[in-house]
């Protein structure tokens, strides 16, 4: 049975993100929310949470998981980015956008693409993502909460307890989030491309 943590959104009791990231330290799979939709995240490091976070999604190991990060700090770590490339993605974080780029040796080969070698990145622009992350110390890797037999994700969860209560070890409830999942850009080629409209507007990344 899942946990459910009530959190304010603007200001997260601090005990509770601290429970939350023991239990992803511990192993466990959480349903958090952001800037679009909520999202089941664990550690990067774990194996078997990784390989349980892909289950409960529904997902293969073709499927791009995204590192949740707090700031862009963390890039040059997991991802290999041009002068270029750099200044697009400052363009728009914190934001809505996953960025597609090609993975440093940080990234465990599991849960990077098995053919690309890329892996997805994003900086949230949500209060509650982001103290969860600097309490947790690194990033989270994360995948939008939509359903197997589902198109459109996740944003309540209250409904998520409902969906995944015996899936789940945690879910941080702060309210509703909005229901469009991030813009997903592959920066991973010679030009940006979008692979996925959501939240996120191009515009500010001049595509």
């Amino acid at each position: 049975m899942a946990q459910l943590f009530e959190v304010h959104p603007d200001n997260p009791q601090a005990r509770f993100l601290r429970q939350a990231a023991q239990i992803l330290h511990q192993g466990g799979i959480a349903a958090i929310p952001t800037d679009s939709s909520y999202a089941l995240v664990c550690h990067l490091d774990d194996k078997a949470a990784a390989e349980n976070l892909r289950r409960i999604r529904g997902v293969d190991d073709r499927h791009h998981l995204t590192l949740l990060c707090r700031d862009l700090s963390e890039l040059a770590n997991y991802a290999r980015v041009d002068n270029r490339q750099y200044r697009l993605i400052k363009n728009a974080t914190p934001g809505p956008f996953t960025f597609i780029l090609q993975a440093t040796k940080e990234v465990p080969r599991r849960v990077s693409h098995p053919s690309r070698r890329t892996i997805g990145l994003r900086v949230p622009d949500h209060r509650v993502t982001q103290d969860l992350l600097a309490i947790f110390g690194q990033p989270l890797l994360a995948t939008t909460l939509i359903p197997p037999e589902d198109s459109e994700p996740l944003n309540d969860a209250q409904d998520i307890s409902q969906r995944y209560d015996k899936l789940l070890q945690l879910i941080i409830d702060a309210g509703a989030c909005p229901m469009q999942p991030t813009t997903v850009v592959d920066m991973s080629q010679d030009e940006p491309e979008i692979v996925r409209l959501g939240r996120g507007d191009p515009q500010q990344l001049g595509l």
